[in-house]
């Protein structure tokens, strides 16, 4: 098994700890494993996170400033827009509203 699979993983397991409304950040991800230069590893597993045999909500994890910058990576325009507001997010011009509050740290 090679180190970036075990990494895959592991932002996996966290992804899947984060709660229903609410969402995390690449960076978060990263510092909670102890990569905090990571960010954009946690990217690419959320990239390749729909090929796991267990759902991963990539739709939770945004950039540090609550941009939908991975939603280019979802099947369809909007899908990880909607996938949000079905959980009571709101999104503006990919942009989350209300980021501060919604925003879940893996550490707390």
């Amino acid at each position: 098994m090679k180190d970036t699979d075990n990494f895959f993983d592991k932002v996996y397991e966290i992804a899947r700890l984060i709660p229903f409304g609410r969402v995390t950040s690449y960076g978060a991800i990263a510092s909670y494993l102890g990569a905090a230069k990571s960010a954009r590893m946690v990217g690419w597993a959320m990239n390749n996170s729909h090929h796991q045999p267990t759902s991963v909500p990539a739709h939770r994890v945004v950039n540090r400033k609550g941009l939908l910058t991975g939603k280019h990576h979802f099947e369809g325009t909007n899908l990880m827009q909607q996938l949000l507001e079905s959980e009571g997010i709101v999104v503006v011009e990919n942009q989350i509203q209300d980021f501060e509050r919604v925003f879940w740290n893996p550490i707390e």
